[in-house]
C-alpha cells in the first residue's frame, strides 16, 4: 500500500497522533486527506478536509462514508485513555466508555468502509492500538482491556478482509509524547517517529508494527510469565 496519491482517513485527526498521521500522510503524496474529529474547527491543519466524525455515533459514520465514496486507507486512531483500576465504584461505566469507543468505535469504521475499500482493489486498514494490548496495568486498567480486544478485532478484520485484498495492520508503541498521556511520568516517544515507522510499515506491507523498544519487549516476552509478572508488579 503506498500512500503517493491515495486518499486516507484519519479518524481523531485534530491532535496528537491522528494530527501527525495527516501531517505525513500529506507529506506522502495523498491525493486527498479527510480529517476526522468530533468538533471540525479543531481541525487546523492546512491540506486537509475536515469531517465531522464521533466514531460512536452510527449516522455520523454513515455520512463519513457517503462522503469518501473513493476510501483507499483508513486510520483508526480515534480513542480514549482514563486512569483506573477494575475494582472501584465507577469501573463498569468507565470500562464501557473505553469500549464504546476504542473497540465499537474502531468497528463501526472498519465494518462501513470494507465495502468501499474493496472497490479500490482492498486498500488498507490501520489501527492504532497500544502495548498495554498485550499486558495490561492498573493504572490504565479499562484501557487495557478495550485495546486488547482492539488487538483481537484487528486480527480478525485481518482474516475477513484478506480475500478483498485488504491489508490490515495493527500499531503497538508505550507512552507516546501527546495530550493524552499529559501528566505521566514515563519515557515517551515522539509521535512524528511513531508516525514515520507506521507509514513505512504499512508502504513495506506490514501486518503489524512495534515502534518503540518497550512494545518490541513485550511483545517478544509474551511467553514468558516471569517477565509478565514483573511487569504486572509494576
Amino acid at each position: 500500500m503506498k500512500l503517493e496519491n491515495a486518499v486516507v482517513l484519519v479518524t481523531g485527526a485534530n491532535r496528537g497522533l491522528g494530527l501527525e498521521f495527516a501531517k505525513q500522510a500529506l507529506e506522502r503524496g495523498a491525493r486527498r486527506v479527510y480529517a476526522g474529529a468530533r468538533d471540525i474547527a479543531s481541525v487546523k491543519l492546512a491540506g486537509v478536509e475536515p469531517i465531522a466524525l464521533d466514531v460512536t455515533k452510527p449516522e455520523q459514520v454513515k455520512a463519513a462514508v457517503e462522503r469518501i465514496g473513493d476510501l483507499s486507507v483508513l486510520i483508526n486512531n480515534a480513542g480514549i485513555a482514563r486512569v483506573g483500576g477494575l475494582l472501584h465504584a465507577g469501573a463498569q461505566e468507565q470500562l464501557q466508555d473505553h469500549l464504546n469507543t476504542n473497540l465499537f468505535g474502531m468497528l463501526n469504521l472498519s465494518q462501513a468502509f470494507a465495502p468501499v475499500l474493496a472497490r479500490q482493489g482492498g486498500g488498507a486498514l490501520v489501527n492504532v492500538l497500544s502495548v498495554i494490548s498485550m499486558v495490561n496495568s492498573p493504572m490504565l486498567a479499562a484501557y487495557g482491556v478495550s485495546k486488547a480486544a482492539a488487538w483481537s478485532l484487528t486480527n480478525g478484520l485481518r482474516q475477513e478482509l484478506r480475500e478483498q485484498g485488504t491489508q490490515v495492520m495493527g500499531v503497538h508503541a508505550g507512552f507516546i509524547d501527546t495530550d493524552l498521556t499529559r501528566g505521566f511520568d514515563a519515557p515517551k516517544s515522539r509521535p512524528e517517529d511513531v508516525v514515520r515507522q507506521t507509514l513505512d510499515a504499512l508502504e513495506a506491507g506490514a501486518l503489524e508494527v512495534f515502534v518503540d523498544e518497550v512494545s518490541r519487549q513485550v511483545h517478544q516476552a509474551l511467553s514468558s510469565s516471569v517477565y509478565l509478572q514483573d511487569a504486572l508488579a509494576r
